[in-house]
């Protein structure tokens, strides 16, 4: 192969918003599409998409491009990381001044030093009466995070998403800290790129939004992620518009292709259409690639399939990532069947050939044909729109399908001081109760010289000649028993019960 001549170039940063649900993600990333978009276009983009592409003029006045990965949230990023997919360049860490660090923000903040990229902190919701920028760093610095000025390097930006207050400020350190990373690319490489989001169009087939890492993808190109390839014949940008090429940090949309790949999965692309194949081949014969074979349930165990349906691929990784958090020792959830868009009557014909398996959607539909399918067949879809009261549920629903197991409860000891009298396997003794209890129902092993030599179960309890419950520890008793192992004196008879657990 030749060998490249060609410089790199400076490339622009793509930066993830992470945080709280409710401490402005969206609405930061709502109002930076709004004004740093093309007055009239931003308007124009009314359909789901994963990432926009702004433009920011910098400190000397040059336009500068961002691109802005709008993730389901921490666990699709994390999906993503997974993969070994190195995505974005810069994280902002979003944490609101009235109500400061929470679960969530910690789980984001984990992410991004899992990810191993530079950070900048918004405190957001600063037009708030109470808000509190002071007492939000003092949260930040509880668990580690100590911005620049309070201890720290880590910058930070005090905004209002909602007014739009401290924005411009925030854009301006975005692309400070990425002239500090040194961000470069090269347009004469065929493109590398990551799936960012993927799903099932009725009309178009299967689409894919990817985001160029490095280097150029044009029309007439093939691109491959892990088994599913397309031919780039309709390349479009994040508004729709249609593209002959594109190149490092930019945000696409590609139609047609084979299957619908992973979020997270590593684009490559080719030239040559044979050369595309035979990566598609290679990759499909890697072993992470070949179906694994289910390993044996371990004895007691029970498998609960589960067919996944969601709005977007990014859900459907988030939501596979919380499923992997569910545990029980005798319970285990696997998804059977997955996929994105409405619940369909295959998918309903996926269940009925799986004993107990549950349909879940999510911030989805079912067509007619699967819900009179569903209907005929007594088959429930539950339906969610929050992630974690679908894994609250679930959580639910594992211990109620936990299998019941029988466990061994030793009660006590009883040490045999004399036998009255047997008639077949009946049988009339006395002792004393040396260590906890003797019950009336209780099976028990009667131990001879250290060695179990059978079993039996007390009928009866008397102490004093009277019938009783139980005797406890220090107590003289008389016994009447039942086995078909002659009791003998100084045999020590261990009573149990067989409680069923789940």
């Amino acid at each position: 192969m030749p060998t490249k001549t060609a410089q790199p170039s400076e490339r622009p940063p793509i930066v993830v918003i992470m945080g709280h649900i409710d401490h402005g993600k969206s609405t930061l990333l709502d109002y930076i599409r709004k004004t740093n978009i093309v007055a009239g276009e931003a308007g124009g983009i009314t359909q789901h998409i994963s990432a926009y592409e702004v433009t920011h003029k910098d400190a000397k006045g040059a336009e500068k491009r961002i691109t802005f990965l709008d993730t389901p949230g921490h666990e699709a990023f994390k999906g993503m990381r997974a993969r070994g997919a190195r995505v974005a360049d810069i994280a902002v860490l979003v944490v609101s001044a009235e109500d400061g660090v929470k679960a969530q923000t910690l789980e984001a903040y984990k992410s991004i030093i899992e990810a191993k990229i530079p950070y900048i902190v918004a405190i957001n919701k600063i037009d708030k009466p109470n808000a509190n920028v002071e007492r939000t760093k003092q949260t930040l610095a509880e668990v580690g995070i100590y911005v620049e000025g309070y201890g720290g390097d880590v910058p930070f930006v005090a905004i209002s998403a909602k007014a739009g207050t401290g924005v411009s400020e925030l854009l301006d350190i975005m692309l400070l800290v990425a002239e500090l990373a040194e961000l470069t690319g090269d347009a004469e490489k065929p493109a590398e790129g990551v799936i960012i989001e993927s799903r099932m169009d009725p009309k178009k087939g299967v689409t894919a939004t990817l985001v160029i890492t490095d280097g150029t993808l044009r029309r007439g190109m093939f691109a491959v992620a892990e088994d599913s390839m397309t031919s780039v014949r309709m390349m479009e940008n994040f508004m729709g518009k249609p593209l002959d090429l594109a190149t490092f940090s930019s945000p696409i949309r590609l139609t047609g292709w084979s299957g619908i790949p992973v979020v997270g999965t590593i684009v490559s692309s080719f030239a040559d259409k044979k050369e595309a194949e035979g990566a598609v081949e290679d990759a499909m014969a890697r072993p992470e690639m070949v179906a694994a074979k289910e390993d044996a349930a371990e004895e007691g165990t029970v498998t609960v399939p589960i067919i996944l349906k969601t709005d977007v691929a990014g859900t459907l990784e988030a939501i596979e990532h919380e499923l992997t958090k569910l545990k029980h020792e005798r319970v285990r959830l696997k998804v059977a069947h997955k996929g994105v868009g409405a619940v369909s009557e295959s998918d309903i014909k996926v269940a009925l050939g799986a004993e107990q398996s549950l349909i879940v959607a999510f911030h989805t539909k079912t067509d007619a044909l699967a819900a009179d399918l569903a209907s005929r067949n007594n088959v429930t879809i539950h339906s969610f729109d929050i992630i974690y009261k679908l894994t609250e549920w679930l959580s639910e629903e594992m211990l109620r399908r936990a299998p019941h197991i029988s466990v061994v409860e030793h009660l006590g000891e009883l040490r045999i001081i004399r036998c009255f009298s047997q008639q077949k396997e009946k049988q009339v003794i006395g002792g004393r109760v040396t260590t906890g209890k003797v019950s009336a129902g209780a099976k028990f092993k009667i131990m001879r010289r250290d060695a179990e030599v059978g079993e039996g179960k007390v009928v009866e309890v008397q102490c004093q000649k009277i019938k009783t419950k139980e005797a406890i520890e220090g107590s003289e008793c008389g016994l009447q028993v039942e086995s078909k192992i002659t009791i003998a004196e100084r045999d020590v008879l261990v009573p149990y019960i067989v409680v069923s657990k789940q």
